[in-house]
């Protein structure tokens, strides 16, 4: 949808490319030494390329280190989002409602367990008076069973998640970050 809505926008062909995968698409990647190889040779590919000028990129620590830095040394804008943690801006003449209505679903919707779950929000300007509103919502979210359909959060997906989840929490706190 992404590269429709910019061919739409008049953006030539090949200008905005995106490569998706899941986890099985992934591991098979990773895992299958011929395919690994090719992969490597395709980002570092994308990344020497002097005609690719930015990269944006979600995904693991490893990758997403090697995309930055060899990007970067060949001049290239490089967003790399390691770990999954996505951020949403917030400006202040944005539509509150709908703002809010969807950071709310991005930050919170399967759970929070999605690649793409939004994690970091920044409030810009007058925005920040939106916060108590934003955390209102939050709090009216109903948390339960999966299959009940008055449930807005399922549970998350293990004990080991819970856990991963907890130590996020944590650390966010411990560098000062105001969790909400």
């Amino acid at each position: 949808m992404l590269v429709e809505l910019a061919k739409e926008a008049g953006i030539p062909d090949g200008v905005v490319n995106v490569i998706h995968g899941q986890q099985e698409s992934v591991n098979f990647i990773c895992d299958n030494p011929e395919i690994r190889a090719i992969s490597f040779e395709s980002v570092n590919f994308i990344c020497d390329n002097p005609e690719i000028r930015a990269i944006s990129f979600v995904g693991s620590d490893q990758a997403g280190k090697h995309i930055y830095e060899r990007g970067s040394k060949n001049g290239k804008r490089v967003q790399s989002n390691m770990g999954a943690k996505n951020h949403g801006v917030i400006m202040p003449d944005a539509a509150k409602d709908a703002t809010l209505n969807q950071l709310v679903a991005a930050a919170y919707g399967a759970a929070g367990q999605r690649c793409m779950a939004l994690t970091a929000c920044v409030f810009v300007g007058d925005s920040r008076k939106w916060i108590p509103d934003f955390v209102e919502k939050v709090k009216k979210l109903q948390v339960g069973a999966g299959w009940n359909s008055s449930t807005d959060v399922g549970p998350v997906i293990s004990k080991q998640s819970k856990q991963r989840i907890l130590k996020i929490i944590d650390s966010a706190k411990n560098e000062g970050a105001n969790v909400l």
